[in-house]
């Protein structure tokens, strides 16, 4: 069966601006509005004492707490329906951390928990880094940047879980050794 005949089987429960939640047969599930898609970013920066690689945290209200994340966001969120993941990428890395990459390269499209969510990211390894602001996000977001030595990467990660701070998946595969030898 393809997706447009699933898509024809699914029943809307409840749709807002961004989420859909959805049945189809005796399933459940939530996915983006308007076939929305997300860009995340993994950036690093090589220098003088080590590799380093950008993260942010922000409040995330469906956790009641800040999280620890890659930097990303909505595709075609400033109502651009057509916007390229990699415009997207780029314009996201920038706002959240105040760096823009001259070196690009798309890691391919991932899904965050295809058992309960529909939602789906493109996933860009962004180098040779240039910091031209201070990043934190558009009005509202207060977003954090951290730059982390990636040899550091498992005690920052330790320290912000204790701290309470919810942590994003797509932290432990930058945790799991070799991932980011490329």
């Amino acid at each position: 069966m393809n997706q447009t005949e699933h898509e024809s089987m699914a029943e809307i429960m409840w749709q807002g601006r961004f989420i859909t939640a959805v049945r189809e047969g005796r399933w459940e599930y939530a996915r983006r509005a308007r076939n929305i898609r997300a860009a995340a970013i993994i950036a690093l920066d090589d220098a003088p004492d080590g590799r380093h690689i950008l993260l942010v945290e922000q409040d995330r209200v469906p956790l009641h707490r800040r999280c620890l994340e890659l930097p990303a966001g909505l595709i075609g969120d400033d109502g651009d329906a057509d916007e390229d993941a990699a415009v997207a990428a780029a314009r996201e890395l920038e706002e959240e951390t105040g760096y823009r990459a001259a070196c690009w390269k798309e890691a391919g499209e991932f899904y965050n928990s295809p058992g309960m969510v529909g939602e789906s990211f493109t996933l860009f390894i962004a180098r040779d880094l240039e910091r031209i602001g201070t990043g934190g996000g558009v009005a509202g977001e207060e977003i954090t940047v951290h730059r982390v030595r990636l040899d550091d990467l498992p005690d920052f990660v330790a320290t912000k879980r204790a701290e309470g701070c919810g942590i994003d998946v797509r932290i432990a595969m930058l945790l799991t050794a070799g991932w980011l030898a490329s």
